[in-house]
């Protein structure tokens, strides 16, 4: 019987982008199993690349979560939408990640116009099919896909987990065969203090949201 670790060994580093709130830190934490990157309806929670590492049979999966995409305002707003768009050059894949419950078609178009230039895989996640009839869900996939040439499209929960195993699926089978650059134990390319601060930061922001919503 061949065991998981005489397969040849995949790795693949996988780029998510998409809109502020579209749910990228809550399916990161889903498809790792673990809480490696926070999340609130904060807008522009994630300010730097985590990197979440999950393993499917022989592959090591390395998902990159980056600031959300949008309009800059200020220096460090713009600082970070280049580093969402930089976490792609060093990417295998990239994943662009919709909110179909919550559609601002102006923004989308906008990523969708740069991700066609993009000479790398790419693969369409539409978050919070729950939320939307079919008969939309269906519609939007042909029209981002008529836009950008998408190797597949997810449907997917990434609250309830409903789809999460079809693209970790679906990444195994792409991912080019590859050493692990991370022990199989390692979740996060943080440090546990590193961590521990942002999910310090994450309880603050969501205690001071209630807080004010209440006033």
């Amino acid at each position: 019987m061949t065991t998981q670790t005489e397969l040849p060994q995949k790795c693949a580093f996988v780029s998510l982008i998409g809109a502020t709130n579209a749910g990228k830190s809550t399916l990161i934490n889903m498809l790792v199993g673990a809480k490696v990157s926070i999340v609130s309806r904060k807008v522009q929670t994630t300010r730097q690349q985590i990197r979440g590492v999950a393993l499917a049979d022989s592959a090591q999966i390395i998902f990159i979560d980056t600031p959300g995409f949008f309009t800059p305002r200020r220096r460090l707003d713009s600082a970070m939408v280049k580093s969402a768009w930089g976490s792609t050059k060093d990417a295998d894949m990239i994943g662009l990640l919709v909110d179909a419950s919550a559609l601002n078609f102006d923004k989308i178009d906008k990523i969708l116009e740069e991700l066609a230039n993009l000479n790398k895989p790419k693969f369409l996640i539409l978050n919070k099919i729950d939320l939307v009839d079919t008969k939309d869900l269906l519609a939007l996939s042909e029209r981002f896909n008529a836009a950008v040439k998408f190797e597949e499209t997810f449907m997917v929960s990434a609250l309830k987990g409903k789809g999460c195993a079809d693209i970790m699926n679906w990444l195994e089978s792409y991912a080019p065969l590859g050493h692990w650059h991370y022990p199989e134990d390692q979740l996060s390319d943080f440090a546990d203090r590193e961590l521990a601060a942002e999910i310090t930061r994450e309880v603050i922001e969501n205690l001071l949201r209630d807080i004010f919503q209440e006033q």
